[in-house]
């Protein structure tokens, strides 16, 4: 799922007070320990595969409560892989959402079978269980519910539904690791979870990276060959696999950044309970509506995404006073012209279509400070108090 760019991620523009998301400041406080990881690998020169992704797959398997996980080159290859997998191509439908990013229904329709499109619950922006059953027809061959902005789709109704109809859930987890529904971690309640590790994820690598959690060992070795050409034995093709092999530079530094994703998470819980009280204190639970939250559902943040009804001349306001802000998504994957061939029209997924005219992310970084995050809601409320 998108994520700003690189540049946007690291650097503030010179007319920004400060960045949307500050890489550097987090590099900071963990430079020794990555260099020295990064310096071990250089070394040793076992740089694809190898033991330092053999130790991450297990700590990141342990971590997410599954028995195995097996790391890919990017979250996009999570999806494919998984899909792959099944053997899922051309005849086959996949249920997912229009309100996410162009991999996950990329992955689908890469290949040449059909996303089949899901409205969005218009409080979590996942997948609207009460719409699924009547997307799934007989040649639906899997499920792939997305947890979006960090916070978990509702598992148990999805699950039920998968269950009945004995199809596999793909989970597209990308922007959730470490999220929890019913206090299982969002990955390991379905057949397959796809992670991304892009640097501007709540774990992310200084490149491409990705994950797939399984549950079951035969998927786990299908996964591990399709990742590596087909192949178990070197030159021995299998089947046709794709070159999607995670490296150990990449999966080095997520090593070190793995033992600190949950301080870093409960540091975005904060800034986000923080965010609530500003709001409060600022009158604006009116004109503003906040991220859901609920007790079955940990949210981890990977966004904070704020819905307003006059979102494009608020964030031109607050850009003219040097306050970021980035929106996911601005436009619906139904509508793009890269899914065309799927005939859809405006109005065919009314709740994602308002969503992407309403959604705004604001700065949730774990360094984000107190006045900061008072910059950010005194300048929505003087927008609204100059629009009165």
């Amino acid at each position: 799922m998108t994520t700003p760019t690189l540049v946007d991620a690291g650097h503030a523009s010179n007319t920004l007070q400060f960045p949307f998301l500050d890489l550097q400041a987090q590099f900071s406080t963990i430079r020794t320990e990555v260099m020295t990881a990064v310096s071990q690998v250089l070394e040793s020169q076992q740089l694809i595969l190898g033991p330092e992704v053999d130790a991450f797959e297990r700590e990141v398997a342990s971590y997410l409560a599954a028995p195995f996980a097996i790391g890919c080159a990017s979250g996009s290859d999570a999806l494919l892989l998984a899909l792959m997998a099944l053997d899922i191509g051309a005849g086959d439908e996949v249920v997912t959402v229009p309100f996410t990013f162009g991999a996950t229904a990329g992955s689908i329709a890469r290949l040449g079978a059909r996303p089949v499109f899901v409205d969005i619950d218009p409080v979590t922006f996942n997948l609207d269980p009460e719409l699924l059953e009547s997307a799934i027809t007989p040649r639906t061959r899997a499920i792939m519910p997305v947890h979006l902005f960090g916070f978990p789709a509702d598992m148990d109704a999805i699950g039920d539904i998968a269950r009945r109809h004995h199809i596999p859930v793909i989970e597209d987890a990308a922007q959730s690791i470490a999220a929890r529904w019913q206090d299982r971690p969002v990955g390991s309640l379905g057949d397959f979870g796809c992670f991304s590790f892009f640097p501007s994820k709540n774990l992310g690598g200084a490149g491409d990276g990705g994950i797939v959690v399984v549950n079951d060992e035969t998927l786990s070795q299908r996964l591990r060959m399709l990742r590596a050409h087909g192949t178990r034995n070197k030159y021995q093709y299998e089947c046709l696999g794709i070159n999607s092999r995670l490296d150990a530079l990449q999966a080095a530094i997520l090593r070190v950044k793995l033992r600190h994703l949950d301080s870093w998470i409960e540091a975005r819980r904060s800034n986000a309970a923080r965010y609530r009280r500003l709001f409060a204190e600022n009158n604006l639970q009116d004109v503003v509506v906040l991220p859901s939250e609920t007790t079955k559902g940990f949210h981890v943040y990977n966004q904070f995404v704020i819905r307003v009804s006059e979102r494009g001349d608020l964030q031109q306001y607050l850009r003219r006073r040097g306050i970021p802000t980035e929106i996911y998504y601005p436009a619906p994957l139904h509508l793009m012209p890269a899914f065309a061939g799927l005939r859809h029209k405006p109005g065919d997924f009314p709740i994602t279509e308002r969503a992407c005219q309403e959604v705004l992310a604001l700065p949730i970084y774990p360094g984000l400070t107190l006045d900061q995050q008072s910059t950010v809601v005194e300048g929505i409320a003087a927008f609204y108090q100059k629009s009165i």
